[in-house]
């Protein structure tokens, strides 16, 4: 695996998860109360033996630098790195990235110093375990050009995915962006020998492209000869057609975390006794940065199916089905049901709390006697005493409030958002 090199994508604007990503790129939106999204593609690289990692992206990056400069340092004798390969104007490119195969083409001259035998292509946004380094033994072993990272899904699902036509040997015939509710696409079903070699669920008949790729590296050059910019819409389905491409099925759980519903579901159901997506396997381990914060303190709390950071301090009152990020400060009597609140990026002193007071500003975390439901609170939030949040209307129009949003009937509190005292929403 010392000569494989990995590659993630750090995605576009990441309009669908706004406003989380205003301020930061998609793989450094926070996740699962302690880790941003760029740790989960990047533990399953390193868990796998890969230690040279390049992140691909061009939109609000600092955040993302200074989270993967104090997070990933390979001691001198592994020779790994975690790079950040952002846009950049070069003496024959003035552009940005115009696509996911566009941005791994005008990194070329970055990637050969490396001399990689393999290229792996992974998603910044998606939320998953896998051993790579048994995808990558399957590639090799079947003498494939490409292999594709699927999973088995429902027609439902398959509305939104990229599917592959297979024959018996697993190998890809054709690729369908995104076949909508209306196309038949029975033709598109696993083969019957395949579903059974590989135990798939029933109903699940289909397999959609999770956007993670290996590619032999002479291959990964021939095609990229030209001017098509984005893997999964022109250059898969081109290299269909002259290469040998075939499917590894991932059994494991995937989910691309890509809009706001998906990623406050995939969040909030971190907690659930037996959750989805299992933080605690040691043999698979969710690295991210190491902050020396004490452990929560807890005082008087009920606490179900939840996660609480570290560095948090919980006075009393009512915290279910919810995630509290590190350093989160929550001030007495509150009630919290299905939240995400981030937490913030430091803790204030007394001094500054009573400062910020007279001036009618609120303390950092949530005041006294608020009750928030369904909601994603991000960074560094202040709301006040005697808030409702949520909690009076179930069915919220989507929209912007200026203090708030709403998407997909979730409320969003932007980073930094000030909410006054006795605030209903």
């Amino acid at each position: 695996m010392k000569n494989v090199l990995s590659i993630i994508l750090g995605g576009g604007k990441g309009s669908r998860l706004h406003p989380l990503t205003k301020d930061r790129s998609k793989p450094a939106v926070p996740f699962g109360a302690k880790y941003r999204l760029v740790d989960i593609p990047i533990s399953n690289c390193i868990n796998s033996g890969m230690r040279k990692i390049y992140v691909l992206t061009q939109f609000n990056t600092a955040s993302l630098h200074i989270h993967i400069g104090t997070t990933y340092n390979f001691d001198a004798f592994s020779n790994g790195f975690v790079e950040i390969l952002a846009a950049e104007q070069t003496p024959t490119s003035s552009d940005w990235y115009m696509g996911t195969a566009d941005a791994v083409r005008k990194n070329f001259y970055h990637f050969r110093t490396q001399k990689p035998s393999h290229y792996v292509i992974l998603s910044g946004d998606q939320l998953y375990r896998m051993d790579i380094k048994k995808f990558m033994q399957e590639h090799i072993d079947s003498g494939a050009d490409i292999t594709i990272a699927s999973t088995a899904v429902d027609r439902k699902t398959s509305n939104e995915l990229g599917i592959l036509k297979l024959d018996k040997k697993g190998i890809i015939q054709t690729f369908l962006e995104k076949p909508g509710p209306e196309m038949n696409i029975d033709e598109y079903k696993i083969p019957e020998n395949i579903m059974k070699d590989q135990n798939i669920e029933e109903g699940k008949n289909y397999l959609g492209s999770m956007g993670i790729y290996i590619f032999n590296a002479d291959t990964m050059e021939k095609a990229l000869e030209n001017d098509l910019t984005d893997f999964g819409k022109e250059i898969i389905p081109d290299c269909i057609e002259k290469l040998k491409v075939r499917a590894h099925i991932n059994q494991g759980y995937w989910e691309d975390i890509g809009t706001i519903s998906s990623y406050y579901e995939a969040n909030l159901n971190l907690g659930n006794p037996i959750p989805k997506f299992n933080l605690y396997i040691p043999q698979q381990k969710i690295y991210t940065h190491r902050r020396d914060l004490p452990a929560p303190k807890i005082g008087g709390y009920e606490i179900r199916d939840s996660l609480i950071g570290d560095g948090s301090m919980l006075m009393n009152g009512r915290v279910i089905n919810s995630i509290v990020g590190i350093r989160s400060v929550m001030y007495p009597n509150i009630s919290m049901e299905g939240v995400y609140l981030m937490g913030a990026d430091y803790y204030e002193t007394m001094e500054e709390q009573n400062e910020n007071r007279e001036r009618g500003i609120p303390n950092l975390g949530l005041g006294e006697d608020s009750h928030i439901r369904g909601a994603i609170l991000d960074k560094n939030v202040r709301i006040g005493r005697g808030c409702r949040i949520g909690v009076d209307q179930r069915d919220r129009p989507d929209g912007d409030f200026g203090t708030h949003l709403v998407v997909d009937g979730i409320i969003v509190v932007p980073k930094n958002t000030i909410i006054p005292d006795g605030t209903i929403i």
